[in-house]
């Protein structure tokens, strides 16, 4: 099959990792692959070796009309059989160009579940509302949750169109291994008998960081070898406000402000255990799956499917509840190494047996051909 991917870029978030190790996957299968891009970045990601990608140079949010055109005119060049976008912008292009692309069928990426637009600007909740009224004219929605699944057909979403495929993950990049664990965490400053507690996210309401903090505040006094450490980039704004409650709560010394990463395996392999406190918008979190993967036991709240991901492996906690975050982390705190150690193998074999990027592949290629034959 010729499969058209449509993506705002190929950066370093969730998605976009999900983007290549797919469409890389599906090159390595023998179909023909090319992935359009609104900006340039992350085209030189190894996995996408065989995949063409095409960088239409959109240079910035209202450069609208010749990005468009542009579009129109590499989609026709390529003749994809189908247009695969991912994430709402994404999605309301491809479902406005497509009747421009003859014969091209139109799958939707659904990445998140419960989003709550409110919080974000009015372009956003533009796009939020557009995607939902398009929704029709696609041929296939393909959500990575079956929380998303719910979120979408609550929202009036073609029901019968929605196939959940969860993420993949590549359990041969995530791995556990002590390479590389002492320099980072004295590059952190995180001493060697000291907890390393990791928030991986981007600085965003919906990773509520916030209720991290003040659980994190509650755990200190009975134990200062705590540190967290968060990475991730984001919104400069909301970063410095949360730098400055970690000093109101009395905290501000004990967190790792690291910033974005690439190295992610030497990164989950530093901490002693992963939180995600996320407060809504969660399909499939990758951390999760990566951390796991990694043999790293997770606390994380009960956003998108982490209940089902995390198992009885780890804790699931409330969302928006700093108590029960607290008390999340403190009961995984007090189980004994080995028995933390015990999870993260069983995590690892959960990751490698369910949530594999074969099992990936396999799954959207079959129910992509469900709408080509």
């Amino acid at each position: 099959m010729r499969i058209a991917f449509l993506s705002r870029s190929l950066s370093a978030g969730g998605a976009e990792r999900q983007l290549g190790i797919l469409a890389g996957g599906m090159a390595r299968a023998g179909h023909r692959i090319t992935i359009f891009t609104f900006y340039g970045h992350g085209a030189d990601d190894p996995r996408l070796a065989g995949v063409e990608i095409i960088t239409l140079g959109k240079a910035g949010r209202w450069h609208v009309l010749t990005f468009l055109a542009r579009l129109i005119v590499a989609m026709r060049r390529a003749r994809p059989d189908v247009i695969h976008s991912y994430l709402p912008t994404a999605n309301c292009i491809a479902a406005l160009i497509r009747p421009f692309v003859p014969g091209a069928k139109l799958v939707f990426g659904v990445r998140s579940s419960d989003m709550q637009a409110r919080r974000y600007d009015r372009l956003e909740q533009f796009v939020y509302w557009l995607e939902r009224r398009l929704a029709r004219w696609a041929d296939l929605l393909i959500a990575n949750s079956e929380a998303a699944r719910c979120h979408l057909t609550s929202r009036g979403y073609p029901a019968g169109k929605i196939a959940v495929i969860p993420n993949g993950i590549d359990v041969a990049e995530f791995h556990p291994g002590d390479s590389g664990r002492a320099a980072l965490r004295a590059a952190w400053g995180v001493a060697a008998d000291e907890t390393a507690i990791g928030v991986v996210g981007r600085f965003d309401p919906m990773k509520d960081h916030e209720t991290f903090l003040q659980a994190f505040a509650q755990l200190q006094p009975a134990d200062h070898r705590l540190r967290a450490v968060f990475v991730g980039g984001g919104s400069d704004d909301l970063r410095r406000h949360l730098q400055a409650r970690s000093h109101a709560l009395g905290v501000g010394d004990r967190i790792v402000w690291a910033g974005p990463r690439h190295d992610m395996t030497a990164v989950y392999n530093a901490f002693d255990l992963l939180c995600l406190p996320s407060a809504y918008g969660e399909g499939f979190p990758n951390v999760i799956g990566e951390a796991m993967a990694c043999e790293v036991p997770c606390v994380a709240t009960d956003v998108g499917d982490s209940a089902a991901i995390v198992g009885d492996l780890g804790e699931i906690v409330p969302r928006r509840n700093a108590p029960a975050l607290a008390a999340g982390l403190r009961s995984m705190l007090a189980r004994p190494a080995d028995e933390r150690r015990r999870l993260g193998k069983a995590a690892r074999r959960k990751v490698v047996d369910d949530y594999g990027v074969a099992r990936l592949v396999d799954a959207t290629l079959g129910v992509i051909e469900t709408i080509t034959r």
